[in-house]
């Protein structure tokens, strides 16, 4: 799956996920929607994000909780 909105820099914000090279990381979107935060007034807070960047992130978010880690069993 790929997102283009979506980038990986360990320069920027220690490599989390961040909004096109911004310092604002995905985990940042998610947290204001979950905490009731809506569109408008994350768009408000955040000048340089477009509407289409909450939309990634919040599809990122969901494709990384589909991603299983399975425990490496020694035998």
């Amino acid at each position: 799956m790929a997102f283009p909105r979506i980038s990986h820099d360990p320069a920027v914000m220690g490599g989390k996920p961040c909004l096109r090279g911004l310092r604002i990381t995905v985990g940042t979107i998610v947290g204001l929607i979950a905490s009731g935060n809506d569109r408008e007034r994350i768009l408000q807070a955040y000048p340089l994000l477009e509407p289409g960047d909450i939309d990634e992130a919040l599809a990122y978010a969901a494709w990384r909780m589909e991603e299983r880690e399975e425990a490496l069993v020694l035998s």
